[in-house]
């Protein structure tokens, strides 16, 4: 679904009336390599609170899981199930620990139960559109099937598919404060 969804953007014109400035697919359409998440970038604000007469699309530059310092971001996101999705992960974080080998020792260090757990400086509103996917936490884990939302508020957490048909979800991040002594991964 991430690959097909229609944004329509609104704003103003010379006179100032409200109209329609974009109409068909989202800025950025992001999938990291085969097997993993499909991520379509909607809208950026740069700033809060956003300035509605800032025209630029903000969303055609280089993915960044967290939004910008003070601003927010809108995706959808497709999970594909984890029977696919996991052996992508464990590639991605072996080909990082390759990469940058203090890296591998901090990922070693307390290896969570799922290679997808991540966390960063923001409040996540999560909707889930279709299909089912599970939360983890630290400590705890819970199914979220289609019409649940999750608030998700810069806790380290994972998404897994146990299913085998995708799940979506839309999320709108904010930056936040972190937790006093919390370290964001991205």
């Amino acid at each position: 679904m991430s690959r097909h969804v229609r944004r329509v953007v609104t704003g103003h014109d010379a006179q100032g009336r409200s109209c329609f400035i974009a109409d068909g697919p989202p800025g950025l359409v992001r999938e990291r390599s085969p097997g993993s998440t499909i991520v379509a970038e909607l809208w950026r604000t740069q700033a809060t609170p956003a300035d509605n007469s800032d025209p630029d699309d903000h969303t055609g530059g280089p993915y960044s899981l967290a939004p910008p310092t003070g601003g927010s971001a809108l995706r959808i996101i497709t999970y594909p199930p984890d029977r696919l999705r996991l052996a992508t992960l464990e590639k991605e974080r072996a080909d990082a620990a390759h990469e940058d080998p203090s890296r591998a020792a901090a990922l070693d260090k307390g290896a969570p139960r799922h290679p997808g757990f991540h966390k960063t400086n923001t409040i996540d509103y999560a909707i889930v559109l279709s299909g089912e996917i599970w939360a983890l936490m630290e400590d705890g884990e819970k199914l979220l099937r289609a019409g649940d939302v999750l608030i998700q508020r810069g806790t380290n957490h994972a998404w897994s598919n146990r299913t085998e048909e995708n799940a979506v979800l839309a999320f709108v991040l904010i930056d936040a404060q972190p937790l006093p002594g919390a370290q964001s991964d991205h």
